[in-house]
């Protein structure tokens, strides 16, 4: 009998009312570069489990590495549970699916990869990147394998095996006015899909030609974020206010749109959780119930918000399937109490490429990177962000040259009404333990920047 059977068997016995156990087997490999060399190969081998139990719909929750220890662990859980005041929407854990294993999701090659393999893998990053103009190459490449297992007492037992692969470097160099430096990403599910020379090329592109920057002056511009800087934006500006805690709380700057036009028509918002190679796709959520397509934004109107199970409870309706149990730094955890996020949140593709976006562009910026993102004031949409690298000045259909940093504070609803094209280079991207996004660049009028 497994260490999971046991543990639901004892909770059962001492008469617990529902009992969920999750159970995480990860191996994590990381290249580490530092000084344009591989300095640390490092193999992390875990595996984890967390309780989360409901009884008399008091819920309490308890982690541990030792599955000998799980029934005293359990008691823990139940001891701590009696000094909670109880949930009384709570209607109980989902019960057993039908789960089936998605394609693009695991690779064999990527379980078994070995030190001199990623070593190998890094190396092409690093000399890709290589550039008489660049002074320094740091970055890391990670590659985590792992068996994600969730049962509980109302017969779910459902597991999932996955593979996941990113590598970033960042390129500097100090031949400039001022220091200067550029990034490289990739991230993918199995290594046909991944390119270490895109990740090298990316980062000494970006970096040269931010060589000697001018002064961007403080005013309105026409902005191209590419992929890398919308990734930002979605995770750690756009994704909470689809939120349905957030939403219902009336703490999203849309609480007060729904089904109403919020954007312009051609922007369509996803969480696609089936895409192929998709850093957050899979089939079932981490509390075990079967994932959907969700329409968040469809041809500029919102349409819906994601939710898991307790939050939907709290408000009498049902989990869309977007309990997370975030992984670092990837995939998934064993996090005894799930979160609620996006599994893969994605802007359709538009029928811009960037040359036609730069040419329809007369006073404006392209922004490859953007850093201190956050909200400023979130209920209003209010946000904040630094573009300290990356940056193009554009003038009159054509960049005309490198720019200084600078900081854009701007309106989510505004910013979303006044996207005039979106490109066709969509691509994986996620921020470090961050949301898991697919988009293409997208252009964005009237933004006021300032000087740095």
């Amino acid at each position: 009998m497994s260490a999971l059977d046991k543990a639901l068997n004892y909770s059962k016995k001492v008469g617990i009312n529902e009992c969920e156990i999750v159970f995480i087997k990860k191996k994590t490999t990381t290249a580490r570069i530092t000084d344009s060399r591989i300095v640390e190969i490092k193999h992390n081998f875990d595996e984890d489990y967390g309780i989360r139990v409901i009884h008399e719909k008091k819920i309490a929750s308890v982690r541990t590495t030792k599955p000998q220890e799980i029934e005293k662990t359990i008691d823990l859980a139940l001891k701590s549970a009696s000094g909670v005041r109880p949930r009384n929407f709570w209607r109980g854990l989902p019960e057993n699916i039908a789960s089936n294993q998605l394609s693009g999701v695991y690779d064999e090659k990527l379980h078994k990869i070995s030190a001199k393999e990623t070593m190998d893998i890094a190396q092409i990053m690093i000399n890709s990147a290589e550039n008489s103009k660049i002074n320094t190459i740091t970055g890391s490449l990670n590659i985590v394998s792992e068996n994600f297992t969730i049962v509980n007492s109302n017969g779910l037992n459902v597991e999932d095996n996955a593979t996941y692969i990113s590598g970033i470097i960042n390129a500097e160099s100090e031949q400039s006015t001022i220091p200067v430096s550029g990034i490289g990403h990739v991230s993918s599910r199995t290594l046909k899909s991944f390119s270490p020379e895109q990740i090298g090329n990316e980062a000494q592109i970006m970096c040269t030609k931010s060589i000697n920057p001018q002064k961007v002056d403080s005013g309105k511009y026409s902005i191209i974020f590419e992929p890398y800087s919308v990734g930002e934006l979605l995770a750690f500006v756009v994704a909470s206010n689809f939120n349905f805690k957030t939403f219902t709380e009336k703490k999203s700057c849309f609480s007060n749109n729904f089904q109403e036009e919020i954007a312009v028509n051609q922007l369509n918002l996803i969480d696609d959780p089936h895409i192929p190679e998709g850093l957050g796709t899979k089939s079932f959520d981490d509390e075990g119930i079967k994932t959907q397509k969700i329409k968040l934004i469809e041809n500029g109107i919102f349409k819906n918000t994601f939710s898991n199970l307790f939050d939907s409870y709290k408000e009498g309706k049902y989990s869309t399937g977007n309990a997370i149990r975030i992984g670092s730094p990837m995939g998934r955890s064993s996090e005894p109490i799930p979160s609620c996020a996006p599994h893969n949140i994605k802007i359709n593709s538009g029928d811009r490429s960037q040359e036609e976006m730069i040419k329809n562009t007369s006073n404006g910026l392209l922004v490859g990177r953007l850093w201190y993102t956050y909200a400023v004031n979130p209920i209003k949409g209010d946000f904040s962000c630094t573009a300290r690298s990356g940056i193009r000045i554009i003038k009159d259909g054509r960049i005309i040259g490198p720019g200084k940093s600078v900081r854009i504070i701007h309106s989510l609803p505004k910013m979303l009404k006044n996207i005039s094209e979106i490109g066709n280079d969509q691509r994986n991207v996620i921020q470090w333990a961050s949301l898991p996004s697919i988009t293409p660049s997208i252009k964005v009028e009237e933004i006021t920047v300032n000087s740095i």
